[in-house]
């Protein structure tokens, strides 16, 4: 969580996406994403009281690519999901 000069916060975060399927031998196989999300102002609020590592989510939003040039003069390409909202998943006995 960013507290911006404006007041505002943006929360930056790491998320995981997992697909399961079978492989051709019939063997359950696990493929892993990660994703950075990027949240603003409410959004970004409840991320920081109620979202912490391990928690389920769903996140509806949109990807957003931006680019930046690093100190040595490449050019370097980001892709973020700008999360409009956050659905808070799981019971709420889950820790």
């Amino acid at each position: 969580i960013t507290n911006l000069e404006s007041g505002k916060k943006v929360a930056r975060f790491s998320l995981a996406t997992n697909e399961y399927y079978k492989d051709s031998k019939g063997e359950k196989q696990t493929d892993t994403n990660w994703h950075t999300v990027v949240a603003w102002g409410k959004t970004a609020e409840i991320v920081e009281k109620f979202v912490e590592k391990g928690k389920e989510v769903g996140i509806t939003g949109k990807l957003k690519t931006r680019t930046y040039t690093t100190d040595d003069g490449n050019q370097r390409y980001v892709t973020e999901v700008v999360a409009d909202e956050i659905l808070l998943l799981g019971s709420k006995s889950d820790k």
